[in-house]
């Protein structure tokens, strides 16, 4: 018998019995919708997450952090991440830029909205970057003396601005208040109301040469020393301008996986507000102090260390490669390409767990599957005998119940791919109504992949094959002139 004859043979069969056969049908049809819209769902999830990685470039992103000293022994220190180190970053193969992200706090005023946070400065160059260039609306600054700036809209939310196009080209005054060591010294030598001619007179001079009283008035002394110190540093801080054009706008902290500060501004601008003769924050200067470790904070701007660099490689470096260089050198590393890699796993086992519960309803279809094959045999043991008896051997009866079997898996994972697809599309949309309703950025979080139709049509088929084998063997074993007798 041809293809075409067993084909015709199991569709008039299966017309024949219609009620049991559409029965048949619906219960692979339902197992494969479940199954595909379950999937879709993990399918969905994982292509929004792909999305947001390439489009943020986050593949080609490496940050750079320097080991800790705890984690060192006594002897070996651990390196500092200074401009040094930031050059032989730049020098590892593959690697496209490499830059820090120091923040520095500014004063930001805008119409009649004014808000203290912290700025970022990055070069042209590095705004170029996938990761940096995702403007909601506008561009980059021109150059990196513009005198322009980028804000998030979280940014903008704190001005009271909802619509970021018109943000764009609108004033920006940025006031940064610079640390001066001069006022510092001139702090603890100025004599205001007669401070230090006060403690002069106030020595006892009987007890000067005593070493408890000389260790008590140095200990005095010192501590007034400092705090008149930290005092002219952080309450005789010179103020520096800046009006700036805003140039674009970028999505906020939530949007974005990058931790980008609300005011980002071009690295030559960025220097004139952060031109401090000591670049730490009040909470670092303070450490300093406690640690005792005050040379470091005297030393030049440009030996001074970063808390984190961020690199920026080709896209077809692996970045394990890139990631063991940057360990020869001795720093740590966070990439989201390898957090990517454990979060494709995840994945993959959220679809095999949810693809299992499909598995389990289309398993318990093919019981019925077997069941109507079975039942189909006993009914027409006669037309198996007369096929034998006119010529038909064990391999074409067996072949007449499979294609019938795999007949009702087509159809059955057919319309179960269409049921699922449409279950998934009104998932999709009441979900995306919720999300508009609650203010969210309605996402996408069903898929229906080609890879994931040819698996649900390959496993309905396969599956209702399985089913029918039995049967079919058994009909191929009937002996015809029993079959023809029990008639």
């Amino acid at each position: 018998m041809t293809s075409y004859d067993l084909i015709t043979a199991a569709a008039d069969n299966l017309w024949r019995m219609k009620l049991r056969s559409i029965l048949t049908i619906t219960g692979v049809l339902i197992a494969i919708a479940a199954f595909v819209s379950m999937i879709s769902f993990g399918a969905g999830n994982q292509q929004y997450v792909n999305e947001q990685f390439e489009k943020f470039g986050l593949l080609t992103t490496m940050q750079v952090f320097p080991e800790d000293d705890k984690d060192k022994s006594d002897s070996v220190k651990a390196k500092v991440l200074n401009d040094s180190a930031l050059a032989l970053l730049a020098q590892i193969p593959g690697v496209r830029l490499a830059y820090p992200l120091e923040a520095f706090e500014i004063v930001a005023k805008m119409g009649d909205s004014t808000a203290t946070l912290n700025a970022q400065a990055i070069s042209s160059e590095v705004a170029g970057t996938t990761a940096m260039s995702q403007y909601v609306a506008g561009t980059r600054f021109a150059s990196d003396s513009a005198r322009q700036a980028v804000v998030t809209r979280d940014f903008l939310k704190r001005m009271g601005i909802e619509d970021a196009d018109s943000a764009v080209g609108r004033e920006l005054v940025v006031t940064a208040r610079l640390i001066r060591i001069d006022s510092a010294w001139s702090a603890i030598i100025s004599d205001r109301d007669g401070a230090i001619r006060k403690r002069l007179r106030g020595i006892d001079r009987d007890s000067i040469f005593e070493p408890g009283y000389m260790m008590g008035m140095l200990r005095r002394e010192t501590s007034e020393a400092l705090r008149r110190f930290y005092s002219g540093l952080m309450n005789n801080r010179e103020l520096v301008t800046e009006t700036l054009k805003i140039a674009g706008v970028i999505p906020g902290r939530r949007e974005s996986p990058l931790r980008v500060e609300q005011v980002v501004l071009p690295l030559a601008t960025a220097r004139r507000l952060n031109d401090s003769d000591i670049s730490m924050s009040p909470a670092s200067l303070m450490s300093s102090f406690s640690s005792g470790n005050l040379p470091d904070m005297f030393a030049p701007k440009e030996g001074k260390s970063y808390s984190k660099v961020t690199l920026d490689f080709d896209p077809h470096m692996p970045f394990k490669t890139v990631r063991d260089s940057v360990k020869a050198l001795g720093f740590k590393t966070f990439s989201f390409a390898e957090e990517f890699e454990e979060i494709q796993k995840m994945f993959i086992y959220f679809d095999m767990a949810l693809g299992m519960i499909g598995l389990i309803a289309l398993v318990t279809a093919s019981l019925g599957i077997a069941n109507t094959m079975i039942m189909s045999i006993l009914e027409r043991r006669r037309e198996i005998g007369v096929l034998k008896a006119l010529g038909a051997d064990d391999s074409d009866i067996r072949r007449i119940f499979l294609y019938e079997a795999a007949a009702i898996g087509t159809l059955g994972a057919t319309f179960g791919i269409i049921l699922g697809w449409v279950i998934a599309r009104i998932a999709s949309f009441t979900a995306q109504s919720f999300m508009r309703k609650e203010g969210m950025e309605a996402i996408e979080l069903f898929a229906t992949p080609w890879w994931l139709i040819a698996i649900a049509l390959g496993f309905g088929i396969v599956v209702s094959l399985l089913a029918g084998y039995y049967p079919a063997r058994r009909a191929a074993r009937l002996d015809p002139v029993e079959s023809l007798r029990n008639e």
